[in-house]
């Protein structure tokens, strides 16, 4: 067996021809070198849907859409001096949505914004 990792698309075109034509599935899987649980599940899915182009999109879901990552960019814009606790607490009172500070910040470095922390200083006595 071959150590492929995804067919091309000429490639499955060629096996669902094949397969169409009327050869049996293990010998279309032996003449590509491929597996023959793949052409089996390739076939099966052509049969379903009548493509047998890949599925793509098995990522994660973003949490906020592109017109609120502007607003969450022209909020930090409007105060500057805003923490990214603040923006994400504006951001809960426009919309219904609960974001937390981690992804304000990381929306706010994708505008080309950086996120103020407020500093969490020990506070000077006379010692020092």
């Amino acid at each position: 067996m071959s150590s492929r990792h995804h067919i091309d698309d000429f490639m499955r075109g060629q096996i669902i021809g094949k397969i169409e034509e009327g050869r049996k599935i293990t010998d279309v899987a032996r003449e590509f070198d491929i597996a023959h649980r793949v052409v089996s599940r390739l076939w099966k899915s052509f049969k379903t849907t009548g493509m047998c182009s890949r599925r793509h999109g098995g990522g994660r879901v973003r949490s906020t859409t592109p017109a609120e990552d502007r607003y969450i960019d022209l909020s930090a814009k409007r105060n500057r001096r805003t923490t990214a606790q603040q923006v994400e607490n504006q951001f809960l009172a426009a919309s219904v949505k609960q974001i937390s500070r981690k992804t304000v910040a990381r929306r706010l470095r994708g505008g080309g914004l950086y996120a103020r922390r407020p500093v969490v200083c020990v506070p000077l006595t006379r010692q020092h």
